[in-house]
């Protein structure tokens, strides 16, 4: 499976098909890479947890954008979040990328972290590792600053559980987890 076609289908298919896959990044000559271990399926208009339920906003616009398109907002204010828009354009069906386990730039994580230990275990730490701010907001991750690579190995299972930190739609078992 290529990158961007795992980016086509219903949005849970596109979450399973990322686990496995790496997120790249190099700025100012910096690179980072995570292979993705854990994210979250977003609905669109069908979907009351999703930013997208009711319909384009300028917030939210990227989320409808093209399949791959990079949806980064501020969650509670403080930290960057990334989501990946996923199936048809104008869907408003998007990924949040959870987490990762870190495979290139160690130390350039450590640094935007300031700290050694729980580096990519959120959306938040992760996007901080990675360098990923608003200004990576609509974005492509096929031939953006944020890159989607193929498969670092193959995904040997995943567990699918309820969507954490929301408040509606909370039964959905949209959460996707790569079970070594």
């Amino acid at each position: 499976m290529t990158v961007s076609t795992a980016l086509e289908g219903h949005v849970e298919k596109v979450a399973r098909s990322l686990l496995g896959m790496r997120l790249r990044t190099e700025f100012e000559g910096r690179a980072t890479e995570v292979m993705l271990t854990e994210v979250e399926a977003y609905g669109g208009s069908d979907d009351s947890a999703s930013h997208a339920y009711r319909g384009p906003t300028q917030r939210n616009r990227s989320m409808f954008g093209p399949p791959g398109t990079l949806y980064v907002y501020r969650s509670y204010g403080v930290h960057w979040c990334a989501n990946i828009a996923a199936g048809p354009e104008g869907r408003g069906r998007a990924v949040l990328i959870r987490g990762g386990v870190p495979l290139e730039g160690m130390a350039v994580m450590q640094q935007r972290r300031g700290r050694a230990d729980q580096l990519t275990d959120g959306p938040g730490k992760l996007a901080q590792a990675l360098g990923i701010n608003g200004s990576h907001d609509g974005t492509n991750v096929l031939d953006g600053p944020v890159r989607l690579l193929a498969r670092h190995q193959d995904t040997p299972g995943i567990v699918a559980t309820p969507r954490v930190g929301i408040s509606t739609a909370r039964d959905r078992p949209w959460r996707f987890v790569m079970v070594r």
